[in-house]
Order: structure tokens, then C-alpha cells, then sequence
């Protein structure tokens, strides 16, 4: 008796059943979270490499700095494709299989990118391999939000995102210590290698999700993966976070307010609602303003410091300290999230980029330059891994997939200018200084965005209909004011 009852007490953690339930969710989390660094590393490994091919024609053809904007942004057009894809992929085929299929593409297309040998042949690879990333983006926000528990959704959001920055990192470490010895191909066939050990990860790590199962009648499905992987029935089938416009739905309730038909809305017809329409437009400007500056400083913030006096060695360095305090301030700013709410600390990590940003060319030298980009690395890439956990959080769970899809696939068209606006700009010779204001002052307009996000109208709703009030648990509101 006393064997039986310590395998079935939950564990002194209350936010876990049991073992099973939290081997399973931290499985779960590494499988996206590692997928996540590997988009990251796609991210800024060509900007790394970039110098590499401006220099010599005999990589992939004769390069200026508007058409090598012009192919930075060809991956980003696919990844933007990719996101808008994956959320009517994910609520027809699953989670899992969408994952699992992103893996497998996105590594095969770095692989065929290491092979090409012209710049059209790069550039439709790059779109090929974009919209494995786009997959993944879109996909993994999801998944994060319907396996983490509740009173970790924040954390686990941060630690899945913050993946993007951490293989910026890893891309800028590689080329520093790999390019002379196995040139940029090497470095790319690099970025091929979740194939080999991520892809079989996820198959047996990675179960497809109960919530989904339950929303496609598949009960007795749902019930089968939990029973398998140690997952709590009563957070995993009856959805923790449904709305009582949902529930009712479950029970038959005979009438609804317009608020509550909104929430019981699927997919983009959900997002665009009169319920939702103001917060997925603010949204959508902030991830448009954090990935134009994202990807526009990862592409071309070497140029930008050797315009300033860096060597070409040294300028990579710039990728280190941008990407570096991302991670380490962007896991800082998520704990404070779940405190304040993302809402006030996206405001200002935005305000802090533009502040870091627009003092950048007043500096006379470049050693104190490196902090001031890691504090910007905080206020765009790690603003962005913020924005993602607010979207996730801010729709309910009919729309969350498709409001995942769209911040991350409309962001992708600021990620699609912000290369070729940093390649206009230095094409046409204004050099760093303009080139560091146009960022500053994308970052503002971002800081306005983010102060303007109402709170989710999801947990409003909740709020209002639930009884008692005060029996519900509370946490930190993430649109708070």
C-alpha cells in the first residue's frame, strides 16, 4: 500500500501530478526550445557570413549591399508564409505533425543552402528554408501554451523564445571560431543538424496535444495521450483557461452575449472579431516594429560597426553582445512580466532599444559600444521573445494558434524590410549614424504600440462570469496597464 500510494501522490511541486506529467512537459520544452535556437542560428548566420560573401564574388556571385538585403530578406518572405501556413496546418493536422514536419524541412533546406553556388539558387533556398522556420515560429507558441502549466506560461514562453537569441549567439560563436576552417558552407550545414538528432527528439518526446484532440472530437485520443504521458486529465481535456463562452458552449448554454460568441470564434475570423480587432492590430505592429529591427541589426550591425572603425573580425562581436543580452535580459524582463505585467515591461524594453540605440553613434570608440547594443539585443530581440508570450497569452484557446500565426507571420514582413532597408541605407552611403536613429526610431513607435494593448478580452470575460471572483486564482495580468 505504501508503494502504490507514493507512485500515485503528486510530487511536493503542486504545479505537477506527477513525475510523468512533468518529464513530459519539460520533454515538450525541449524539443521547441532547441528548435527555437536553430531558428535564431538560421537567423544570424547570415549575417555572420555576409562579409564573407560581399568580399568574394567566387561564393555565389558578385554581391552589393541592396541585393544582399534583398536575399536576407527571401528567407524572411518564406518564414513569414510559413507562420500564416502553420495555423490552419496546426488546427487540421496537429501540433506534432506540423512540428515534425518544420524540423525535417527547415534542416534540409540549410543543408541545399550550403550546396548553392549562385546567388538565384541562394536566394529561393533561403525562401524554401524560411518557411520551415515559419512552421516552427507559429507552431511552437502553441504548443508551449497548451503543455506549461498555468502558473508557468510566462517562464516557459521566455525560455522557448529566448532560443531565438541563444542561437544568435551560437551563430555568432561558430563563425568567430569555425569560418576560417570550414568557410560559411560548413556553417550552414551546421544549421542542418536537428535532422539527425532533434527530428528523432521530437517523434518520441513530443505528444500530439490533448486540447487539440478534445477540439477536434477526437475525446478518447486525448484521453489515450494522457493516460500515456502522465498528463492530468482535468488540466488537459477540459481546457484550465476556457472561457465561460466555452464552457457553455460544452454544456449547451442557450444564449450568449456578442463578447462571448466572439471568444467562441475560430481561427482568423476569431482574431479579427470586434473582441479582439484592437489587440491583434497592436500586436501585429509590435512584433512588425521588433522583427524589423530584429533581423535588420542581426543582417547588417557587422557593417554598421566596421562603417564605424571595427575590423571585420572585431565587428562580429557586435552579433555577441546584441544576441547575448537578449537572452540573459530577456529572461530577466519575463520574471518581472509575471510580476508587473508584459504589458508595462514591453513598453519599456522598447524605450530602453531606442534609448541604447539613438546614443550609439555619439561614442567615440567601440569598447563602450558593446553594452549599449546589449542593452538594445534586450529591447528588440528580447522585446519580441515578450511579445510572443503576450500573444500567446492573449487570445483564448480557440484563437490562440491562429493569433500565434498571424504576430509572428505579419511581424515577418517588418523582419522582410528591415535587411533591405539597413542595405538601402548603407548602399546609398549615410552611414552608422542614420543607420542607428532609423532603428531608434522604429523602437519608439513599438514602445507606443505596446502601451496602447488592452487587456485580453478572454480574461475579462472570465473575470466577470466566474463565481465567487475571489476563488479563482489569481495571477499576473499580462496586459495589465
Amino acid at each position: 500500500m505504501t508503494s502504490t500510494a507514493s507512485k500515485t501522490s503528486p510530487p511536493a511541486d503542486s504545479t505537477w501530478a506527477s513525475d510523468a506529467h512533468r518529464r513530459t512537459v519539460y520533454l515538450v520544452l525541449t524539443v521547441v526550445g532547441v528548435a527555437m535556437i536553430f531558428d535564431g542560428y538560421d537567423l544570424v548566420i547570415y549575417g555572420a557570413v555576409l562579409s564573407s560573401l560581399l568580399e568574394d564574388p567566387a561564393h555565389i556571385g558578385q554581391l552589393s549591399p541592396a541585393i544582399a538585403g534583398t536575399l536576407g530578406s527571401y528567407a524572411l518572405i518564406g518564414v513569414m508564409i510559413g507562420a500564416l501556413t502553420a495555423g490552419a496546418l496546426g488546427d487540421r493536422l496537429g501540433r506534432r505533425k506540423v512540428m515534425l514536419i518544420a524540423i525535417a524541412w527547415f534542416s534540409v533546406g540549410m543543408a541545399l543552402t550550403a550546396l548553392a553556388t549562385s546567388i538565384t539558387m541562394f536566394g529561393f533556398l533561403r525562401f524554401l528554408t524560411g518557411l520551415g522556420v515559419g512552421m516552427i515560429i507559429a507552431t511552437g507558441g502553441a504548443i508551449i501554451a497548451e503543455f506549461a502549466p498555468k502558473n508557468r506560461r510566462n517562464l516557459f514562453n521566455a525560455i522557448v523564445y529566448s532560443g531565438v537569441p541563444a542561437g544568435g549567439v551560437l551563430a555568432s560563436l561558430f563563425s568567430l571560431a569555425l569560418e576560417d576552417a570550414i568557410g560559411w558552407r560548413g556553417l550552414f550545414l551546421i544549421g542542418a543538424s536537428p535532422i539527425l538528432f532533434l527530428l528523432p527528439l521530437a517523434w518520441f518526446a513530443l505528444p500530439e496535444s490533448p486540447r487539440w484532440l478534445v477540439s477536434r472530437g477526437r475525446r478518447a485520443d486525448a484521453l489515450a495521450v494522457c493516460a500515456r504521458h502522465g498528463l492530468p486529465e482535468e488540466q488537459f481535456i477540459v481546457s484550465a483557461d476556457a472561457t465561460p463562452a466555452e464552457a457553455g458552449t460544452l454544456s449547451g448554454a442557450p444564449k450568449l452575449s456578442t463578447t462571448q460568441r466572439d471568444l467562441q470564434k475560430t481561427g482568423f475570423a476569431g482574431i479579427f472579431s470586434r473582441t479582439y480587432l484592437r489587440g491583434t492590430l497592436l500586436i501585429s505592429l509590435m512584433s512588425f516594429i521588433g522583427l524589423l529591427s530584429t533581423y535588420g541589426l542581426n543582417t547588417w550591425l557587422p557593417k554598421i560597426m566596421q562603417a564605424n572603425g571595427a575590423s571585420s573580425h572585431d565587428s562580429l562581436y557586435s552579433l555577441l553582445a546584441l544576441n547575448g543580452g537578449a537572452v540573459i535580459g530577456g529572461l530577466i524582463a519575463a520574471r518581472y512580466a509575471d510580476k508587473i505585467g508584459a504589458k508595462t515591461v514591453i513598453t519599456s524594453t522598447f524605450f530602453l532599444a531606442a534609448l541604447s540605440l539613438a546614443l550609439l553613434p555619439t561614442l567615440d570608440s567601440l569598447t563602450p559600444m558593446y553594452p549599449l547594443i546589449a542593452l538594445a539585443g534586450i529591447g528588440v530581440l528580447g522585446t519580441q521573445v515578450l511579445t510572443y508570450g503576450l500573444t500567446a497569452n492573449f487570445f483564448g484557446t480557440a484563437t490562440r494558434a491562429a493569433g500565434m500565426a498571424w504576430a509572428s507571420g505579419f511581424g515577418r514582413l517588418g523582419g522582410i524590410l528591415g535587411p533591405m532597408i539597413g542595405g538601402l541605407i548603407i548602399g546609398a552611403g549615410f552611414g552608422p549614424t542614420v543607420s542607428f536613429w532609423m532603428f531608434a526610431g522604429a523602437a519608439l513607435v513599438g514602445a507606443g504600440a505596446a502601451s496602447l494593448i488592452p487587456r485580453s478580452p478572454a480574461e475579462i470575460e472570465f473575470i466577470e462570469s466566474s463565481e465567487p471572483v475571489s476563488r479563482r486564482p489569481q495571477e499576473p495580468a499580462l496586459n495589465a496597464p
